[in-house]
C-alpha cells in the first residue's frame, strides 16, 4: 500500500517535539516502511525545512540534509496545476488550508491509500486516500489494521 506522510510526522521523526515524540514517530516510520511504500509530498518537504529552520533553529545544510534524507525513503509526489486545482476544489468543498489541501491532493495523484497526520481530520476520506492520525488514542482502523500486521 502506498502511504503518504505529512509535514508533522517528519518534524517529529527529526526530534523537534522531544524525545517522546520522535521515538513515536519513528517506531510509525519503520514498522509500516518494512511492507508498505511512503510518498511524500514535494509541499510536505517545503514545510518540513521551514520548521527545522524556524522552530528547531537548525542551519539551512543541515534541514536541507534532513529533507533529502526522506526523499531517499520515498516517492516525492510533485505538485502542479492539476495538483493545486484539485486542492482549491477541495476547500470549496471542504474547510482545509490551502497547504494540507495540496499534500492530500498530492496523495490521492500518486496512488496513496492513507495520509498520515496529525493535522487534518481523522477518518476523512478524498478521493480514494484515508487521512488517519497516526497518534490519535484510538487509530484509525485501517492505520490499526497496518500496523498489526507483522513484518
Amino acid at each position: 500500500m502506498r502511504i503518504a506522510l505529512d509535514t508533522n510526522l517528519l518534524v517529529y521523526a527529526e526530534g523537534v517535539n522531544g524525545p517522546e515524540r520522535r521515538d513515536a514517530a519513528r517506531r510509525i516510520v519503520d514498522q509500516l516502511h518494512l511492507l508498505h511504500e511512503f510518498v511524500i509530498a514535494v509541499q510536505t518537504l517545503g514545510e518540513l525545512h521551514r520548521v527545522l529552520t524556524g522552530k528547531a533553529k537548525m542551519p539551512s545544510a543541515l534541514a536541507a540534509e534532513a529533507a533529502h534524507s526522506w526523499r531517499r525513503l520515498a516517492h516525492i509526489a510533485p505538485s502542479d496545476e492539476t495538483t493545486l486545482t484539485a486542492a482549491c476544489d477541495l476547500i470549496n468543498a471542504h474547510p482545509h488550508q490551502i497547504w494540507d489541501a495540496i499534500i492530500l491532493s498530492a496523495a490521492a495523484e500518486a496512488g496513496c491509500a492513507l495520509l498520515l497526520s496529525e493535522d487534518m481530520q481523522d477518518g476523512f476520506v478524498y478521493r480514494g486516500v484515508t487521512v488517519a492520525n497516526p497518534f490519535a488514542e484510538t487509530p484509525h482502523p485501517l492505520l490499526a489494521s497496518l500496523l498489526e500486521t507483522p513484518p
